[in-house]
């Protein structure tokens, strides 16, 4: 039974040393990611993966987070965080944080995994160290495909410092003219329209008498090395590496704009280019002069300048995932069909949905159906639903929400359908969805002209929930399908992000979801729903109110237990809540993937409540939510995390699972990763993390902690 402190002292749980910074927590996510590259028990292919994702995650955060903590310094902002600091202490503390951990990235990319690649067959070669042979071939790619691409910019009284693009990569060239002497100042972008790695032709890449299975070299290195075909004339006197990012964050008037899609456009132009500059990465053979030349064009300060000991923008190594290695990857894995909807998928079955018992709907109608991705197949279950939505003469409408999909998506095909063959088709669109504007306003525009009715979201709220209303005229009688999940409609990142969804047709769940489409499409004041728990309507409410029932179980003497699977967990109102709960005895298991400002295991505040985060092949993305409820267990899935974004910012939407078998089998997928010993992370009190090994983990003891126990 888990421990009740009773103190005659009071404790203010709001305290900021019983929270955790969300920027350090979430560099600690980012830091658990890293491992995975440093970690030997990866493939070779995966950790490069890996090394990846960090840095395409640090672009992101320096774009987003950086930017926004740097214009409140700028502000004068004194707002303090949910742990006590001020803009300016949390920008110190994240370089204090950072510098170290992207040392070691590149540390160990240069020293250990080329030479891993290298044992492999795959060789990224330094210009320097390449044969006459290659060298040749690679001059000759130089001139035909790389110099007409290629656009030198001066920098003199006449030339102004070139605006340069977010995320791009450049050359800081110092040439000298040879009649005066003088030097001057260029800068060369590297083209990003073109491979980042260039491959040498297979005669060109044997080693020691063997064939390789890879070899080339980076293109920034074949264009310092070529320079003297863009100076003609000049001498070339050094050159120098650099990488800058912007601040990315659109911002957006939405009350006052008249037309959000054409707004949103106008600020997308500004993105590339009209940001802030955040954060300048270099090589430390740049000379001061060089150096300083560019912090004070930028405006940086000496904290935004990362020197990199090494290859520049290690996110382009994703590109060796497409090597055709597969013993340096992980086992291939082929998402399963659903048992219960395997019959569609028999050729003779593919393309007969006139019967009423061969289409999915006939299923759904025999009891509720969960669908968990990657392991299950999305294209045969949820694209299924859609696409036979679209082509059943008996469907009336289908109303979707899509926050971020591929604009190939056989979803958007399905629509398109549905409406040009007479169905009332809805789609709301979210254009703010966070680097997926552009393109969620390209396949927007295609289903709008395509007569599928297109809500470009709403003002004030992004559109984050993942639910589909499927409305059926079966006889004299209209019934409503539903599908709510807790991922993206999105064919690719099914098959990357785990998440779970929820095919039924409960009448409350179909009348709850007409209601919030009328929402999201009309004008409503829906301040309440049947079943749902919605943003920024009713969840935050019910959320607390389902914590407190399990604090009074225990104060009534019986077992409180909370399990709860999320990306996040920020808001401090919850947090104070759980707080509460774990002084009355209530056993709380969180699962987080990613930020937890929550600190567990600090006597008498949160000693009841432990924390796991799991980094591994597939994304870690649903969120599940399990009341123990004095044995009368209520099972939640949904959209939203414990953020005040997703609380009060978004509309989200999160739904019991009333079904026992389903129930059941949600149970299990959180007993399994409680259990999990190779690739869970236990948060401290300290706010570090430490692995879980299957050697220091007593199965028998953890698994009586799961919910399968029944007596207090």
């Amino acid at each position: 039974m888990s421990k009740t402190k009773k103190t005659s002292k009071s404790i203010n749980l709001t305290n900021s040393q019983y929270y955790f910074n969300r920027e350090l927590s979430w560099l600690e996510f980012n830091r658990r990611v890293l491992h995975e590259a440093l970690d030997v028990r990866t493939p070779l292919l995966e950790r490069l993966k890996f090394t990846a994702i960090f840095s395409s995650n640090l672009d992101e955060f320096f774009m987003v987070r950086v930017a926004l903590l740097k214009e409140q310094v700028q502000a004068q902002f004194s707002q303090q965080s949910i742990d006590g600091r001020t803009p300016q202490q949390q920008l110190e503390a994240i370089y204090q944080c950072l510098h170290p951990m992207v040392m070691e990235q590149h540390r160990y990319f240069e020293q250990v995994l080329r030479k891993e690649m290298a044992s492999h067959g795959i060789h990224l070669l330094n210009y320097i160290d390449i044969t006459p042979e290659q060298r040749s071939y690679l001059q000759q790619l130089f001139q035909n495909k790389i110099f007409p691409v290629l656009t030198p910019l001066a920098v003199d009284p006449s030339h102004p410092f070139p605006l340069m693009a977010n995320l791009s990569l450049n050359l800081a060239v110092v040439v000298k003219a040879p009649n005066t002497g003088e030097e001057k100042f260029a800068r060369v972008k590297v083209p990003n329209i073109l491979p980042r790695f260039i491959s040498l032709p297979q005669e060109l890449q044997q080693h020691n008498g063997k064939l390789n299975s890879w070899t080339g070299v980076a293109i920034e290195q074949v264009i310092a090395h070529n320079l003297e075909a863009l100076f003609p004339g000049m001498i070339i006197k050094e050159y120098h590496l650099f990488r800058l990012t912007r601040d990315a964050d659109l911002e957006l008037a939405e009350e006052e704009a008249d037309d959000l899609l054409l707004a949103i456009q106008q600020e997308l132009r500004k993105r590339h280019f009209g940001g802030s500059v955040v954060r300048l990465e270099i090589q430390p053979s740049m000379p001061d002069s060089v150096r300083q030349m560019l912090m004070a064009e930028m405006e940086l300060a000496k904290s935004d300048i990362y020197e990199i000991d090494g290859l520049l923008n290690l996110k382009d190594l994703m590109s060796f995932m497409k090597l055709p290695l597969p013993n340096l990857k992980d086992l291939t894995w082929t998402p399963v069909i659903p048992p219960r909807l395997r019959h569609f998928h028999q050729p003779s079955k593919i393309a007969n949905i006139d019967g009423e018992e061969s289409n999915i709907f006939a299923v759904i109608q025999q009891k509720d159906l969960l669908v968990h991705h990657p392991y299950e197949s999305f294209r045969g279950s949820v694209e299924l639903f859609i696409a036979q939505a679209a082509r059943d003469p008996n469907v009336l409408a289908i109303k979707m929400t899509l926050y971020r999909t591929s604009g190939d998506s056989e979803i958007i095909s399905s629509l398109i359908n549905a409406a040009e063959s007479g169905k009332q088709v809805a789609a709301i669109v979210e254009l703010k969805a966070r680097f997926d504007e552009e393109n969620n306003i390209t396949w927007a525009t295609k289903l709008e002209k395509s007569g599928v009715h297109v809500v470009y979201g709403l003002v004030g709220l992004k559109t984050h929930t993942k639910i589909v209303l499927v409305v059926r005229q079966e006889g004299e009688n209209i019934r409503r399908y539903v599908h709510i999940g807790t991922g993206n409609y999105n064919a690719k990142t099914a098959n990357l992000y785990t998440d779970v969804g929820l095919l039924s047709c409960r009448e409350d769940l179909g009348a709850d979801l007409t209601d919030l489409f009328n929402y999201l499409t009309g004008y409503s004041c829906q301040d309440s729903y049947r079943k749902l728990l919605v943003s920024p309507v009713n969840m935050r409410t019910r959320i607390i109110e389902l914590i407190h029932r399990e604090i009074e179980h225990c104060k009534n003497g019986n077992r409180g237990h909370i399990i709860a699977k999320m990306n996040s967990l920020v808001d401090a109102e919850i947090i104070t809540t759980l707080y509460e709960a774990s002084q009355a005895g209530v056993k709380i298991d969180l699962i987080v993937r990613g930020i937890c400002c929550l600190r567990p295991g600090v006597p008498e505040v949160s000693e009841n409540i432990r924390v796991i985060s799991i980094i591994g092949r597939f994304l870690e993305h649903s969120r599940i939510f399990h009341f123990y409820n004095n044995e009368q267990s209520e099972v939640y899935i949904g959209s939203a995390d414990w953020m005040p974004r997703n609380l009060d910012r978004r509309v989200e939407a999160v739904t019991p699972v009333e079904d026992a078998d389903i129930v059941q089998n949600l149970q299990n997928i959180l007993a399994i990763m409680l259990l999990d010993n190779r690739q869970a992370w236990e948060l401290q009190s300290d706010g570090s993390y430490m692995q879980r090994h299957p050697d220091e983990n007593d199965q028998e003891r953890n698994a009586q902690n799961i919910l399968m126990e029944k007596t207090p």
